[in-house]
């Protein structure tokens, strides 16, 4: 595949009509990668030039933002779908099978994918997938009050605030390092689809049954000292799924994509290889 230094924008139509955007850079075999809650394609940024000597990188934008559209009612099956509409437009436009990443909701989205498209050759998920124990992650409901109250008063960086501080759990110094960097704005807004997409993590619990469908090479990767409730019990989700493999990134939380990139797309690229 020739080298695509300038990333270009391509819209796929999903299963339900909404059109997904997704940008095109680097050069060799693909590798769709689908971003977490609040994000867009540009949380990528810091990995994409260890990456794109290496492989083709399709970063997507999930919908309710960016260049993606939305629909009127929300269902986090049409996430799966839309993941797989690129996935299965990067694959005929390359002519081979695609490796997939997803980060955090982005992972849960990924993970949901590959149980509806055959063109995965890998996945990668990193602390995102369906839990095995939903309630671990949910946002408490006086949590989600106080963020729907804020949102509906146009204080959508306080609901990141909240969301990143009290439920994520991020440390001080994080928090700071994350709200200085230039997707904080596209976060801002999304404040919009939290609340949505955590009562469609909520609502569907890992399934061993379903796992098995997946028979693609997984890796999971794990911050070593994220929060027990992030990590979501990814010993489970490894010994359900037929050909899986964990990583854990040591003294790592939930954002190694910021804080270590290149030990981060080091991983990715072994595990691709």
């Amino acid at each position: 595949m020739t080298r695509t230094d300038v990333p270009t924008i391509t819209r796929v139509v999903s299963r339900d009509g909404t059109e997904i955007a997704y940008w095109t850079s680097g050069d060799g075999p693909p590798l769709v990668l689908v971003h977490g809650t609040t994000a867009d394609h540009t949380r990528w940024a810091p990995v994409l030039k260890y990456l794109e000597p290496h492989v083709t990188v399709h970063t997507m934008d999930r919908r309710g933002r960016g260049g993606s559209g939305d629909a009127a009612e929300y269902d986090g099956v049409r996430e799966f779908e839309d993941v797989a509409a690129v996935v299965d437009a990067v694959a005929e436009t390359s002519g081979s099978a695609v490796d997939l990443l997803g980060h955090s909701y982005g992972g849960f989205c990924a993970f949901g994918a590959a149980t509806l498209t055959s063109n995965i050759h890998k996945l990668v998920l990193y602390e995102g997938w369906p839990a095995p124990n939903p309630a671990a992650l949910a946002i408490p409901p006086e949590l989600e009050e106080r963020m729907d109250a804020l949102l509906a008063e146009g204080e959508r960086e306080r609901v990141l605030e909240v969301f990143f501080r009290e439920i994520v759990r991020m440390p001080d110094h994080e928090f700071e390092r994350y709200r200085a960097l230039p997707a904080w704005q596209a976060r801002i807004a999304a404040a919009h689809t939290i609340t949505r997409e955590d009562q469609a993590h909520g609502a569907r619990a890992f399934d061993p049954e379903e796992a098995k469908k997946i028979t693609v090479p997984v890796l999971l990767m794990v911050g070593g000292d994220s929060p027990p409730a992030m990590q979501a019990d990814y010993e489970t989700v490894a010994s359900a799924l037929p050909d899986a493999r964990v990583t854990v990134m040591d003294g790592q939380q939930h954002i190694a994509i910021d804080l270590i990139p290149e030990e981060f797309a080091r991983r990715v690229l072994t595990f691709l290889r």
